[in-house]
């Protein structure tokens, strides 16, 4: 059975740093691609970042290039997103997801439950 568990979502100030974890079992990294995303009130869920299976490759959003970084622990089956100089905007609930293969773009086949991140003063 596959599962991916997030955790580490917060309640931050501005500016703030948040580590979330997802744990994952059931598949391996060495053949799923992780994908990190996001879903804010009113809004569309969109991707921020993701981590191929392959070559350990990552891909980010924009909006988060120069304050996350993504990362995975292959023996730990953990895959992590290292939130740093948090802004209000990042407010959302944070999914993270896995697909097979090294291409990251595309439908996911799991997702978790997601943790609440809140950047708020």
């Amino acid at each position: 059975q596959v599962r991916l568990v997030e955790s580490g979502g917060d309640l931050v100030q501005p500016g703030g740093s948040l580590r979330l974890s997802c744990a994952v079992s059931g598949l391996s990294l060495n053949e799923y691609s992780i994908g990190w995303f996001r879903q804010a009130p009113g809004k569309e869920r969109e991707g921020v970042s993701c981590i191929s299976s392959s070559d350990g490759s990552t891909y980010y959003e924009d909006a988060v290039k120069g304050r996350f970084t993504i990362s995975r622990d292959i023996a730990k089956s953990t895959v992590y997103l290292q939130m740093n100089s948090l802004e209000p905007e990042d407010t959302a609930v944070y999914y993270c997801a896995a697909k097979y293969g090294s291409d990251w773009s595309g439908s996911y086949d799991y997702w978790g439950q997601g943790t609440q991140v809140t950047v708020s003063s």
